[in-house]
């Protein structure tokens, strides 16, 4: 795993190998979740540069990690806080949230994304375009269920409506 190899050449191998091999197993379950979630709020470059500076922030801290309820939720916002230091204006979507075995955006729906919120927009991505449960999309935004099903239902009917909007009818589905 890339980001494995990432975070243990940048932060070393001080712990001893018990506290690897469980560092290495969370990684293995949690990394491809963070990553996806960071890439649908940050786009490519960010997202995925914060994943690692988020695994990299739960090695030097994994003892409080490994305490953790929901740790994937909680680097998920360690990986924003990297983020928002990465670029420090707002993040343009442009559709680019595809590497190799990930959705491509339509270049329609990608303008037509851009009025979502950037919450909204997220929730949609990982709801939609990557197939995730409400439950999931829950666990690693840190967010309620409730909050989720709001934000999807929401995004999808502003959605709709420009999409309708930009086609020049009113008219129903």
């Amino acid at each position: 795993m890339e980001a494995v190899e990432r975070v243990t050449e940048r932060i070393g191998s001080d712990l001893c190998r018990s506290d690897v091999a469980e560092f290495d197993a969370f990684v293995r379950r949690s990394e491809e979740r963070l990553r996806i979630a960071l890439v649908a709020a940050y786009g490519p470059s960010e997202g995925r540069q914060a994943a690692v500076d988020a695994l990299s922030w739960a090695w030097e801290h994994w003892a409080q990690v490994q305490a953790m309820k929901n740790p994937v939720g909680y680097l998920f916002r360690v990986g924003q806080t990297a983020a928002r230091r990465l670029r420090s204006r707002p993040i343009p979507f442009d559709g680019r949230v595809a590497h190799f075995d990930q959705p491509n955006i339509a270049p329609e729906l990608a303008q037509a994304m851009r009025i979502l919120s950037p919450q909204q927009r997220t929730v949609v991505l990982l709801v939609h375009a990557f197939g995730w449960t409400l439950r999931e999309t829950a666990d690693v935004l840190g967010i309620s269920h409730s909050t989720v099903q709001v934000h999807a239902n929401r995004g999808l009917d502003r959605l709709r409506q420009n999409i309708r909007n930009d086609q020049g009818g009113d008219h129903a589905d």
